[in-house]
C-alpha cells in the first residue's frame, strides 16, 4: 500500500516539475494536479511522522 502511494506521488511530482520547468507544456488540468500532489504529500508526511512517534 505504501509503495503504491509513493509511486503515485512520484508520478504526480514529475507532472508538477514538468509544468514548472516547461510551463507551455503544462496540461489544462495542471492546477488540479498541483493541489492533489500537495495534499497527498502532506497526508503522507503527517502519517509518517505520526507513525514514528508511536
Amino acid at each position: 500500500m505504501r509503495k503504491t502511494f509513493l509511486v503515485i506521488l512520484i508520478i504526480l511530482n514529475m507532472m508538477v516539475l514538468t509544468g514548472q520547468v516547461w510551463p507551455d507544456g503544462a496540461p489544462p488540468f495542471a492546477r488540479v494536479v498541483n493541489i492533489v500532489f500537495l495534499s497527498l504529500s502532506l497526508l503522507y508526511f503527517l502519517s509518517s511522522f505520526m507513525g514514528k512517534r508511536r
